[in-house]
């Protein structure tokens, strides 16, 4: 029976979701395993350079995969044919692959599952299996989407997030480092959270975003960075779509980044796993250790471009 009256929930806002016309499930590893299961998929390939909860989901739930190497630009070495019941797991690291080259991708491998974590505002290609993660780029606890054009006959619950805002409500009116905890507990709880459809909550924030604001705040930033710090990266990059950051790639980049946080400046590291699963000569171990994807999101200005590229200049010197 519906309640009437009383106190107030959340306004129901917006519904103007980026992604409206996509399959919402409650996160990324969930949307490629919705894919493994809609493609009867038993083995995948997936490159070294990955979170480490890929290969998580995969062992959890029983496939079969199969790691390769990446080349300096981003791009698979890979030359293997694929068996019927196989995938290629391709990963649009920071943005850099493009529409072209990911139709060639298409075209000589056809089984392939486009990672687009990296790269939220880059649009699906009809055809190909696609995933995008929804919390880094966005303050919500959870949500991902994904393309298909086949459609999975499971009954999935709907997903309930109202237990995993404390760390993005608590860092809006207070510090990151106060709610950190939070975060990291949030991020580990996925761990074993089954398939589901979007929670209400994440649908009704992610309807209410500018989505034409956020894309021109994150490229405006980009070219910003790009322009004061391409001399001293050893990448050369092309111009993504609403940039996830900027990945600086330096000859000492942990030690720089060791610098910033004493700044209260937050550099992640993507993905730690790697520089335990993989020998250090390898380019994957380079890029985990070496690239700081500095921020360059909505949450900030010109003002806080400048900023951060004199702690950058400061910390390298």
């Amino acid at each position: 029976m519906k309640e009437v009256g009383g106190y107030f929930e959340l306004d129901k806002f917006v519904e103007n979701e980026f992604h409206k016309d996509l399959i919402a499930v409650n996160n990324g590893r969930n949307a490629l395993l919705y894919l493994m299961k809609v493609n009867n998929i038993n083995k995948i390939h997936i490159p070294y350079y990955l979170c480490d909860s890929v290969s998580d989901m995969l062992k959890r739930y029983g496939y079969n995969f199969e790691y390769y190497f990446i080349d300096s630009n981003f791009k698979p070495i890979f030359s293997k044919e694929l068996n019927d019941d196989e995938y290629l797991y391709v990963v649009n690291y920071f943005g850099q692959l493009s529409d072209e080259y990911i139709v060639s991708l298409k075209h000589k491998f056809n089984k392939i599952i486009m990672d687009n974590t990296h790269a939220f505002f880059q649009k699906p290609i009809k055809g190909v299996n696609t995933l995008y993660s929804c919390r880094k780029f966005f303050g919500v606890p959870d949500g991902a989407y994904l393309s298909t054009e086949i459609l999975l006959h499971e009954k999935l619950e709907k997903d309930v997030s109202k237990d995993r805002m404390t760390h993005i409500l608590g860092r809006y009116e207070g510090s990151a480092k106060e709610y950190y905890s939070f975060f990291k507990e949030n991020d580990a709880s996925f761990k074993y959270e089954a398939l589901k459809y979007m929670s209400r909550l994440t649908r009704n924030i992610l309807g209410a975003i500018d989505y034409n604001k956020v894309q021109h705040t994150r490229d405006t930033n980009f070219e910003f960075l790009k322009n004061s710090l391409s001399d001293q990266n050893k990448i050369k990059l092309n111009e993504p779509f609403g940039a996830f950051c900027y990945p600086l790639y330096l000859d000492n980049g942990l030690e720089v980044r060791a610098e910033l946080a004493n700044k209260n400046i937050y550099i992640p590291t993507l993905w730690p796993n790697v520089m335990e699963d993989i020998f250090d000569d390898a380019i994957e171990y380079e890029f985990a250790s070496n690239i700081l994807p500095l921020p360059c999101d909505q949450r900030y200005d010109e003002n806080d471009m400048e900023y951060l590229i004199k702690e950058v200049f400061k910390c390298m010197s």
